[in-house]
């Protein structure tokens, strides 16, 4: 498992501390050790379909006792069918093996399943359930013209009797019949309710059995999950053990996601821990095309989850010095904000990269700190839109509570137009377009967002190209809609541009910024009316 470097590397020093897994840049041990994996990878023409498909990989680059290093490989879930190859470290718990609890109860499961199956689509239920849905049809519209013609009736005794003038016979004659055709209504409902029930009674006996199954499959899954959790006994550099229950009993959702454990980065540590190696340096990379919802990039370096791993690895960690997460580094304490337009109601400031809009975790420095200690007599919630931290450009303050909302309003009415400057990745072929691809968060993966068809929010944004080279594209976005990470990931997606914002390390790979600029906003004054056009250029160059 543990693998010598094919290439010179010891021009290469050792990193200080281990790599921060959920924001770092590769180590060049790491990037040296993820080329050799890559370059076996193509080797093996075998899983050449399968691996077009896309998968995650890791390297951890580890010392020995002796103090040699070199590195060891993964790959998260299963490959080729299999959960062990032997150019790979093993998984925590080989969920796989034929004589394992884990099949044994899968294979009990999967033939609920098919008893399931085979009675959902046994002849006679299918036609039980046609005939219960023509009788409760003809019922339906049988009582529905008997009832339409007891009120035509009832309307002919009434107008009778406001325009006849008729006897104590009559009068006694029209009471029985209503009373008669009430009367008949009530055996007709219960001569259809009746003949239904027993076709309901027929039906039941197979939905009672399919239900009572799908019950015993919901009981047995459960079970069969905990159990394998249980069986995840991870380890740290302390040597202590947890299980996934235990880890995750802490977090918001208090159980387990499925998979949890199976990542590539809890497999590389793990290996490690139990054969004393020593974590020098991990990196995960992509392989493949990228999923359909969410965007990955061939070759290209990704963080570990934050669902699925962030739980686990803080765990794992403890007990190696680790490196610092620089998110939470408090990069402009110094820097003085750029205010680009002011008047007694509002103001517009040029926020840089990597300041926040608004506070957030961490206790960093943010635009609105900034304001609320500039302007101690505003009002309201001051900072009226948001920019991710990573970009920079135009932000729109209000110093009043009316003025923010004022403004608030025209975000929300669309009535405000911007403009985006980015640098992208590649080579957008059209000159300019819409992209229309729903988005929203990815529970498993915070911060980052996914296409979905289904559950995403509508985004739409108008592009036009600038500039382009062979190898990178200058663009100005127009989005019509504001979701979160928006232009990013409909510059990353497939479905998308396909061309990843520069220096985007959530959805492309990581460079000294996000170069991604907020140069253009248009709106109307709340108070003068008059209509404000503010521009402020990102100075983004192309050769």
């Amino acid at each position: 498992m543990l693998h010598r470097f094919a290439h010179p590397i010891s021009h290469l020093a050792l990193p200080d501390k281990f790599t921060y897994p959920f924001h770092y840049t590769p180590h060049p041990l790491c990037v040296t050790a993820a080329e050799e994996v890559q370059a076996y990878l193509q080797s093996r023409q075998e899983w050449k379909e399968e691996l077009q498909r896309g998968k995650m990989f890791g390297v951890l680059v580890v010392q020995t006792d002796e103090g040699d290093t070199g590195y060891l490989a993964a790959f998260s879930g299963i490959l080729a069918g299999k959960n062990i190859h032997s150019y790979f470290v093993p998984p925590i718990y080989d969920l796989l093996q034929p004589q394992g609890f884990f099949k044994i109860e899968e294979d009990r499961i999967s033939a609920i399943n098919r008893h399931i199956k085979q009675l959902e689509e046994d002849t006679n239920f299918r036609a039980c359930q046609q005939r219960l849905a023509q009788e409760t049809a003809h019922a339906r519209q049988a009582l529905s013209l008997f009832k339409a013609e007891l009120k035509a009736a009832q309307k002919a005794r009434e107008e009778r009797r406001q325009s006849e003038q008729l006897d104590e016979t009559t009068l006694a004659a029209l009471i029985r019949e209503s009373q008669f055709q009430k009367a008949e209504l009530k055996r007709r409902e219960r001569g259809w309710k009746e003949q239904i029930a027993a076709i309901q009674a027929e039906n039941d006996a197979y939905t009672i059995r399919i239900e009572a199954l799908k019950s015993e499959r919901k009981s047995r899954s459960a079970a069969l999950q905990q159990k394998l959790f249980e069986q995840f006994r991870i380890l740290n550099a302390n040597g202590e053990i947890k299980d996934l229950c235990t880890i995750f009993a802490h977090t918001v959702h208090k159980t387990p996601p499925a998979g949890a454990g199976e990542c590539a980065a809890p497999k590389l540590l793990q290996y490690a821990y139990l054969h004393h190696l020593k974590p020098i340096a991990m990196a995960e990379f992509w392989w493949g095309n990228s999923p359909k919802a969410e965007i990955r990039h061939h070759g290209y370096y990704y963080p570990a989850c934050k669902g699925k791993c962030e739980p686990i690895l803080g765990h794992m960690l403890q007990g190696l010095k680790v490196e610092d997460n620089p998110l939470l580094e408090n990069a402009h304490r110094e820097t003085e904000l750029e205010i680009v337009l002011e008047d007694d109601y509002l103001l517009v400031i040029n926020k840089p990269a990597g300041m926040l809009s608004v506070p957030g975790k961490g206790g960093l420095d943010s635009v609105y700190n900034r304001m609320q200690a500039s302007y101690p007599d505003a009002t309201g919630p001051l900072v009226v839109h948001r920019l991710d931290m990573a970009t920079s450009g135009l932000l729109l303050i209000a110093k009043t509570k009316e003025v923010h909302q004022h403004l608030q309003a025209q975000f929300k009415n669309r009535t405000i137009k911007k403009r985006y400057s980015a640098l992208l990745n590649g080579t957008v072929a059209t000159d300019e377009g819409i992209i229309d691809l729903p988005v929203c968060l990815n529970p498993l993966d915070r911060p980052r967002q996914m296409v979905d068809k289904e559950r995403g929010k509508p985004a739409i944004t108008r592009y036009r190209v600038l500039k382009r080279t062979d190898t990178q594209t200058l663009i100005a976005f127009y989005p019509l809609t504001g979701r979160t990470h928006q232009l990013r990931v409909h510059a990353a997606h497939p479905q998308g541009l396909h061309c990843p914002i520069t220096g985007d390390e959530l959805y492309g790979s990581k460079a000294e910024r996000l170069y991604l600029h907020a140069e253009y906003l248009e709106f109307k004054h709340p108070v003068t009316q008059e209509t404000i056009r503010i521009e402020k250029k990102s100075g983004f160059k192309l050769p």
